[in-house]
């Protein structure tokens, strides 16, 4: 494929997509569901992509795809909402942003923060998109030369990176939800020899376990729980008259977004992670480089668009491992994930081989996305903030009918039903005891990959793990592997700060040389 056919069939999908009435609403409803979703506490942009996929069942590829790429870019950008109005997050990844929106709403600015939120979630989001688009031929075609052992090294690197950043206090708790999640994953009958594995008898469990009934429990019934035990209520919002772009503001902060995208697509990429920590990096990011740090956390405009850009440029860095390689970058891209093999479609480096138009028609519709949560964001945000002042305790039973009716819906399983359920108790508990619940679905969805790829790749060995010491993208991932584990190890760690100490020495005796001479 040239320069210029890729070009054009982006333009045509845009056109496609555009000249078909039904899309642009369907586009229009997701963004803003996403939205509430989004700015609603409780409710979060990985449950709205979970729900509104058992409602894409009967829908064809390419509209599925508007709806769910829809919510997902309207559900990061909603929780600027709240983070400006009432100094609560609709979700994590707003939460820096309430740091310094809500002190600008509260000197009578809200309108113009609500401008700022959205104009950078906009053009955060069109960045991660020109990123898909530039890298993904690379990774893919990179992809393409990877044997079982790579990919069943990056398989469990992409679990190991994301037990170890999502950690709320010990790094071995992400490690320990990232292996049920594997262990969830061997449950059925295995794709190789075809032996069932802890099926106990049940021929309901042969299949091995849905994806979409498992991501709906994860996701859905924590929420739920959690919103009824803190029976959560949402305080008179901030006013504001009417929400305005401001582009003289962001002309001049135009260093400050391109080093939040940047930082957002790098983050978005790492399989995991997430929109929060792309938003707490770029916020800390843009503190040291500001000539006016002491302004930030009082209602310092750079703050705000520095965390609204990262956290949705981090969609087009989710997308990148996604599509080309298989792995979710973050947890709505994991459910986005399960969305996709239910319409069919197989993320991984033969995508372009099998679609070979399909990521630039995802880049067209996130591009799609960005414009309609825009118009939504700065025409339709007071009635949404209307939607908000409806009590959460009411949405939820809402939510838990969505959530047994998707799992039940898929392939019509009562058995799915009891799936949900327990999956859904055990990511409650464990969130409860600090345990992140990503590492557990990315192992449950990466465990087919690392198990099929391990045996595959001993079989053709003959038992030998050699290859992976003489292949150069094996031995790299190895490497970073056992750095990440090592590296939480105290005697690895003092190790660590000596070699660091004596570089640091050895740099400062050669410009003291220097300077003598």
């Amino acid at each position: 494929m040239g320069f210029l056919e890729p070009l054009q069939i982006f333009f045509m999908s845009i056109v496609g997509l555009v000249a078909n009435p039904v899309n642009i609403l369907i586009l229009f409803g997701s963004v803003i569901m996403g939205i509430i979703f989004g700015a609603t506490p409780g409710l979060t942009a990985t449950l709205g992509v979970a729900l509104l996929t058992t409602l894409t069942y009967g829908m064809d590829v390419s509209t599925a795809m508007v709806a769910l790429m829809g919510i997902y870019v309207g559900g990061v950008y909603g929780g600027s909402y709240t983070a400006v109005l009432v100094n609560i997050p609709g979700t994590a990844a707003s939460a820096a942003t309430a740091l310094d929106g809500y002190p600008l709403a509260r000197k009578g600015q809200a309108g113009r923060a609500l401008g700022l939120t959205t104009t950078a979630s906009a053009i955060g989001t069109v960045i991660g998109m020109v990123f898909v688009v530039m890298l993904s031929p690379v990774i893919s075609a990179l992809a393409l030369e990877f044997t079982s052992f790579e990919f069943f090294l990056l398989a469990l690197f992409g679990i190991v990176i994301s037990g170890t950043l999502t950690s709320q206090d010990l790094v071995y708790k992400g490690w320990i939800a990232g292996l049920i999640g594997l262990f969830l994953a061997t449950i059925g009958r295995d794709s190789l020899q075809f032996f069932p594995r802890y099926t106990f008898g049940m021929s309901e469990l042969e299949g091995g376990l849905d994806l979409v009934p498992v991501l709906i429990g994860a996701f859905g019934i924590p929420q739920i729980m959690q919103t009824i035990r803190d029976n959560f209520k949402i305080s008179e919002t901030s006013e504001f008259k009417k929400i305005l772009p401001e582009w003289k503001t962001i002309g001049k902060n135009i260093p400050t977004i391109l080093r939040s995208s940047l930082i957002g697509v790098g983050i978005g990429a790492v399989p995991g992670i997430g929109e929060d920590i792309a938003g707490w990096v770029s916020y800390g990011t843009a503190k040291k480089a500001s000539k006016h740090p002491e302004e930030f956390g009082k209602g310092a405009v750079e703050a705000v668009i520095a965390t609204e850009t990262a956290n949705n440029s981090c969609i087009g860095g989710a997308m990148i491992p996604l599509l080309n390689l298989g792995i979710p970058g973050s947890p709505p891209a994991a459910m986005l994930l399960g969305a996709f093999m239910l319409h069919g479609i197989q993320p991984g480096p033969m995508l372009n081989i099998d679609r070979p138009t399909f990521v630039l028609e995802i880049t067209a519709i996130l591009l799609l996305a960005s414009i309609a949560m825009w118009v939504s964001g700065i025409f339709l945000s007071k009635q949404v903030v209307k939607v908000l002042k409806v009590p959460t305790s009411l949405f939820m039973p809402i939510i838990a009918v969505l959530c047994v009716i998707g799992s039940y819906a898929l392939g019509m399983r009562v058995f799915n039903l009891y799936l949900m359920l327990p999956i859904g108790i055990l990511a409650y508990f464990l969130s409860e005891m600090k345990y992140p619940i990503a590492p557990l679905i990315i192992g449950v969805i990466l465990g087919d990959m690392c198990d099929q790829n391990l045996r595959r790749a001993l079989m053709v060995s003959q038992g030998s793990f050699m290859p992976v010491f003489q292949r150069p993208v094996s031995l790299v991932l190895i490497l970073v592997i056992a750095i990440l584990i090592a590296g939480q190890i105290p005697a690895f760690q003092r190790f660590q700060v000596r070699v660091k100490e004596g570089v640091v020495s050895l740099f400062k005796k050669k410009e003291k040389s220097a300077d003598n001479a």
